[in-house]
């Protein structure tokens, strides 16, 4: 049973999606994250141990590399394109009921800001530590985002920004959902945002990294 978990997470970690997959190169001819997680389904082991110990187990350890820069944006790439793989044969699971996530995350790049990568790793990774993903996209209003966490109360929401010229529109953005909805949790990233900034609008927590996020709501929830 933990052979397959165990190998889910190493292709998960080193961004081996499946068999035909040429990377990485140590790896080639090799089967990958799609493979092992229809072996290990099928070999009885539960959904909620493939998730927990093989994609969540994954994605901790790219996440953390990537936070301690001995990785960078297309290994992450790469490990995200085979957690994708994988948790497509999660998802009957989670249709079913069988799987639970462990909550509802919005998150979206503020008005005027046209940039989507980093908003993109924060997405898959925190689908891959087992949350439901709404991703609004670029350049996203306030009153979509209100919009989201009409149809979703209890979610937590990221806001994404790039350019310091957009930083307004976080503020705003953040100004209005603490205003009509003060018991949403409010994260916020980006490469002219800083903890100060967060602290400053009033947001509930700003990490330069994806995992930071991850576990910083890993605390919270438990």
């Amino acid at each position: 049973m933990s052979d397959y978990l165990h190998k889910i997470a190493h292709c998960i970690e080193f961004g081996k999606i499946n068999r035909q997959s040429p990377y990485p190169p140590n790896m080639k001819d090799q089967d990958g994250a799609d493979e092992y997680t229809q072996q290990a389904l099928q070999s009885g082991i539960s959904a909620q141990h493939v998730l927990l110990h093989g994609l969540i187990t994954g994605m901790e350890k790219i996440g953390k590399k990537f936070r301690e820069n001995q990785v960078f944006v297309p290994q992450v790439l790469m490990s995200a394109k085979a957690m994708n793989t994988a948790m497509a044969h999660l998802m009957p699971y989670f249709s079913s009921g069988e799987l639970k996530s462990k909550g509802t995350f919005i998150i979206g790049t503020v008005a005027g800001d046209l940039h989507d990568i980093g908003k993109n790793l924060v997405s898959m990774i925190m689908k891959g530590n087992g949350w439901n993903v709404i991703d609004l996209g670029m350049d996203v209003s306030t009153e979509k985002f209100m919009e989201a966490i009409q149809q979703h109360p209890d979610a937590v929401v990221g806001l994404s920004a790039l350019l310091t010229t957009t930083m307004a529109s976080m503020e705003q953005t953040v100004a209005r959902i603490k205003a009509e909805k003060p018991a949403t949790t409010v994260a916020i990233g980006g490469a002219p945002v800083s903890q100060a900034f967060c602290e400053k609008i009033g947001a509930d927590v700003y990490s330069p990294h994806p995992q930071g996020l991850v576990e910083y709501l890993e605390k919270k929830n438990n």
